[in-house]
């Protein structure tokens, strides 16, 4: 319950004579629950004010973050001749801006998550999303060896099809981000009786153990032992997690050198 936020406690404990022991241990614990609870709900207090700045601030990124954008593409697309460190410099603005945007549409996503708004509703062909977001990352990571195993009939479940589309895609990503050129990645889209199971699974170093109960949480990577050819926001894996838990799903790791897989598993239609 503390661990996602509730801050609910359970009741004082009865009344005892103070002149007891009894009564004094009682009083003391009806103390430390006071404390405990008005400790938590500052907390919480705290994290939604966190949370309502980051949406807000998001929220008001996303046009100066577009317009700086698109002057570095009209500039690049200028007529007469650009000098070599000026265009270099342009190319830089436009890529960090699209960094930039990718981690602004990331934050609002999560605020909109965390805030628990109620998804769109709707069938979602599973297989049909993997095959194209494995396609997607094939495109991206040409340097990797892209495995697909997907079931003869279609997978169909109820929920936000761009969520999950992000979901997915963003467990790709990670792992093309996080391993070298040459990895093998295996994608594979598994039904059970009442859930189905995504599983993105690597070849690469793996993620150290102490770092593996954390790895779902926002900003956190392991850079020191799992490749970074291209940047990241640091928020894909938190994403993932989100979007699971308000599919009724859930999200998990199991990581060892030479393989790495992550599990998005799904309550079916």
């Amino acid at each position: 319950p503390l661990a996602s936020g509730e801050v609910a406690m359970p009741g004082p404990l009865p009344d005892a004579d103070p002149r007891t022991e009894v009564g004094q241990v009682a009083g003391a614990l009806n103390r430390m629950l006071g404390h405990v609870e008005d400790a938590l709900g500052r907390r919480q207090a705290s994290e939604e004010r966190l949370r309502h700045f980051a949406a807000d601030a998001s929220h008001e990124l996303r046009t100066p973050v577009a317009n700086v954008r698109g002057h570095a593409e009209l500039a690049l697309r200028h007529r007469g001749p650009v000098p070599g460190d000026v265009r270099h410099a342009l190319e830089r603005i436009e890529a960090e801006s699209q960094r930039m945007t990718s981690l602004v549409d990331d934050l609002l996503l999560l605020a909109r998550l965390d805030a628990g708004r109620p998804l769109e509703r709707a069938e979602v062909d599973l297989t049909l999303l993997v095959l194209d977001a494995t396609a997607d990352a094939r495109a991206a990571g040409p340097g990797h060896h892209w495995r697909l195993d997907l079931p003869e009939e279609p997978v169909v479940v109820t929920g936000d099809a761009r969520g999950l589309q992000q979901a997915v895609g963003n467990l790709l990503a990670n792992a093309r981000t996080h391993t070298p050129p040459g990895t093998e990645v295996t994608v594979t889209l598994a039904t059970g009786p009442e859930s189905v199971t995504v599983t993105v699974a690597d070849n690469g170093p793996g993620i150290p153990e102490d770092l593996q109960p954390e790895v779902f949480g926002r900003f956190v990577r392991a850079d020191h032992s799992r490749s970074r050819a291209t940047g990241s926001t640091g928020l894909g894996l938190a994403i993932v997690h989100a979007v699971a838990v308000a599919h009724g799903g859930t999200a998990t790791v199991t990581s060892r050198p030479g393989h790495t897989g992550f599990r998005l598993v799904l309550p079916l239609a």
